[in-house]
């Protein structure tokens, strides 16, 4: 079934907390999956990393056991016991065991999970495949493909005889599949679930062993033959050209297409999440902690010199980089944000987009269609290259933040679509192979800084942009050199923590330093090995 990036499910979006979208929101909704596979009974719990993924190195320090152990309570993403996740699965009395080995992973980013309870036992594979968003491939050794945006029905059976036939001319569905593993199970994909009536009337039949509901943990669900009007800049102008739109309209035209949801819904849908983003960046400026950090609250000290106007002038900018700060240091405090398009570059998006409205006294309403504009941007990035810094490095992270912040810049000077296109592209082909060399696994240096720099970059290029610079190379084109040049970036380089910056002598200072106080600080229950 062929499916396309929402803005919301894909692009701005999970509201979370944790440093990373791709470890902690992520593995949050596959352990929710692993919750509904075994019916909320979870006792004994296998999880396998290869080591030649981002996962091995990096799953405690970025938080990928937070939000796996979460999702196995059935938490969301931004709940507020999160920074309690071992005590609150030790409570629960699920045993952890994590083993590092070969596993045949092909993404740097695969689980490989064994579940086990008192009657039953599942298994699941599932990617990471960046700014939260996942794709379960394999439950109970049979194939699949989930993303977590259906209402998944698992009928297990002792041999399927004529239920499939049954199921079709009885049940609302958008797609059914027979799916032969270790046990066999007929999956049927829906907007809904099944009645209680055709329910009990399953389990009523002798050759039905059990019923598993899987959730949708994406807010924008799919549905069987979505379309959407274009996919790419060029389609888009294409359709455009009738039609005049603006590209915050057309944002909207694009949601509402593959949402199958109304302009206003999404419209409100994106000021709901800048309402979000504006309050993480106002704790941020009154200041946060948090113990396993590197950093501590840096824009403190840069909005007292700007208040005191001891900085280079240059307010609009500065506002950018003090916005910016504050929303990377909320994150970083496990407060909750908005990944946009992941939680790594969460601070360049917002940062830009509303301290430039901000400096400029425009609307919320302006800050919104700045928004969609710039979620369009990332839809095409996500169709064709990738958010992940596991697969594209920073480039596919921070990169992707600009590129999108220089189009919704634009748009709040009323500059005209090529020129957000433009914008888009010229800061896109400046962060051309940006690496992903975090330091001692905490999502803050260098990441600070590249979000800093992706917020003011952007910035430059829609002044370029609406300037009429020439990009040379067209959007498209430069989202398909991203795929290319994040291939050709070795994996130490690629959010591994095994190269850069992070393999520094004073790195590895802060590593053994924040390892040391972790334990002496949090009681680990479970067992890595």
């Amino acid at each position: 079934m062929k499916t396309f990036p929402s803005i919301f499910n894909d692009v701005i979006g999970p509201v979370m907390r944790g440093p990373s979208s791709s470890h902690c929101a992520a593995s949050l909704r596959i352990g929710r999956i692993c919750r509904d596979l075994m019916d909320g009974d979870i006792k004994e719990v296998l999880i396998e990393f290869d080591p030649n993924g981002s996962l091995a190195t990096t799953h405690k320090g970025q938080g990928s056991d937070m939000g796996l152990f979460g999702g196995f309570l059935g938490w969301e993403a931004y709940d507020e016991r999160l920074p309690d996740y071992l005590n609150a699965v030790e409570e629960a009395g699920i045993k952890i065991e994590i083993e590092i080995h070969p596993i045949g992973a092909t993404h740097p980013n695969t689980y490989k999970i064994t579940l086990k309870n008192a009657n039953e036992e599942h298994s699941l594979i599932a990617l990471s495949t960046g700014g939260g968003m996942i794709d379960i491939i394999e439950i109970d050794g049979a194939q699949v493909s989930m993303a977590g945006d259906f209402c998944e029905t698992l009928v297990y059976v002792k041999s399927p005889g004529s239920l499939i036939k049954f199921l079709e001319q009885s049940i609302p569905y958008d797609e059914i599949n027979l799916h032969q593993g270790s046990s066999a199970f007929i999956e049927i994909k829906s907007n809904q679930f099944l009645s209680i009536d055709i329910y009990n009337e399953l389990l009523a039949m002798d050759e039905i062993l059990f019923i598993r509901k899987l959730n949708p943990v994406l807010p924008i669900m799919s549905r069987k033959d979505l379309t959407v009007p274009f996919i790419t800049s060029e389609e888009m102008l294409s359709y455009n050209e009738s039609k005049n739109l603006e590209l915050w309209e057309l944002a909207i035209e694009y949601e509402r297409i593959r949402g199958n949801i109304s302009k206003e819904q999404v419209f409100e849908k994106m000021r709901e999440i800048m309402e979000i983003m504006r309050n993480s960046i106002d704790l941020g400026m009154k200041g946060t902690s948090y113990v396993d950090r590197i950093l501590g609250s840096q824009s403190q000290g840069f909005q007292k010199q700007f208040k005191e106007k001891k900085l280079v002038e240059g307010d609009v900018l500065n506002r950018v980089i003090m916005y910016t700060s504050a929303m990377m240091e909320v994150k970083s405090s496990m407060g909750v944000v908005v990944a946009a398009p992941t939680a790594g570059s969460c601070g360049a998006l917002p940062g830009a987009v509303i301290g430039i409205a901000t400096e400029l006294k425009l609307s919320e309403d302006e800050m919104v269609k700045a928004m969609l504009a710039a979620g369009l941007i990332g839809v095409f990035i996500a169709a064709h290259a990738t958010f992940a810094a596991e697969v594209g490095g920073c480039m596919a992270e921070c990169g992707s933040g600009s590129g999108m912040a220089a189009a919704g810049i634009v748009g709040l000077k009323k500059g005209t679509l090529n020129q957000s296109l433009a914008a888009a592209s010229m800061a896109l082909q400046s962060s051309l192979g940006m690496i992903c060399d975090m330091i001692a696994d905490r999502v803050e240096a260098p990441c600070l800084n590249r979000n800093v720099l992706a917020a003011t970059h952007a910035l430059s290029c829609a002044n370029m942009a609406l300037s009429d610079y020439d990009q040379v190379i067209p959007l498209d084109e430069v989202i398909e050199t991203m795929k290319r040049v994040g291939d050709a970036i070795p994996n130490t380089l690629r959010c591994t923590g095994l190269g850069g910056l992070a393999i520094t002598k004073t790195a590895k200072k802060i590593e053994a330093m924040l390892e040391q106080k972790q334990q002496e600080s949090v009681k680990t229950f479970y067992k890595v090995c």
